[in-house]
């Protein structure tokens, strides 16, 4: 005689679907978590390497002497700076922006010496977790940070009014 199934089949195959529907979901939000994470670290490496070189900056305009400070040209005069006999180095090395992840930072002009520079920022477009800089003001976007590379006692003027430098002039170029 034959055997009636004793238990409707099916339940496994739903059990299973239901164990891959719970990973994947576990799966996504540990995703959106590690994106969050490495935006975060992005974040905090674009601070660091911006605050670097607005030292670097202002480091080569504070040896630069004279009345009105000198502004570097390009990202390499910060890297060997050579106006004095000795060369000398205001920047271990050239920075790569972590969003963009090259070493192609905007190079803000400083009005008094529209061949230099005197801040940079970022290229990337990306939006910020951060809202706001550490002095309060607000941030949208990675290239609305600006990081200002000035001695004490230089006259400030508004980085964002100025237009990037091209790249003839951030080549080195004269």
């Amino acid at each position: 005689m034959p055997r009636a199934p004793s238990a409707p089949s099916g339940f496994t195959y739903l059990g299973l679907l239901f164990f891959v529907a719970l990973t994947a979901a576990a799966l996504a939000a540990l995703g959106q978590s590690w994106s969050t994470a490495a935006q975060r670290e992005r974040e905090r490496e674009l601070e660091f390497r911006g605050e670097e070189l607005a030292r670097a900056i202002q480091s080569y305009a504070k040896v630069g002497g004279g009345a009105q400070p000198q502004y570097p040209r390009s990202l390499k005069d910060l890297l060997v700076d050579e106006r004095a006999g000795k060369a000398r180095h205001h920047l271990r090395r050239a920075y790569v922006d972590p969003f963009t992840g090259q070493a192609d930072w905007v190079l803000v002009p400083e009005p008094s010496q529209p061949q230099a520079f005197s801040a940079v920022h970022s290229r990337s477009e990306r939006p910020l977790l951060r809202q706001s800089r550490p002095d309060g003001q607000p941030l949208a976007k990675a290239s609305d940070w600006v990081f200002q590379g000035r001695p004490e006692g230089a006259t400030a003027s508004s980085p964002s009014a100025s237009a990037p430098l091209s790249d003839s002039q951030t080549s080195g170029s004269p």
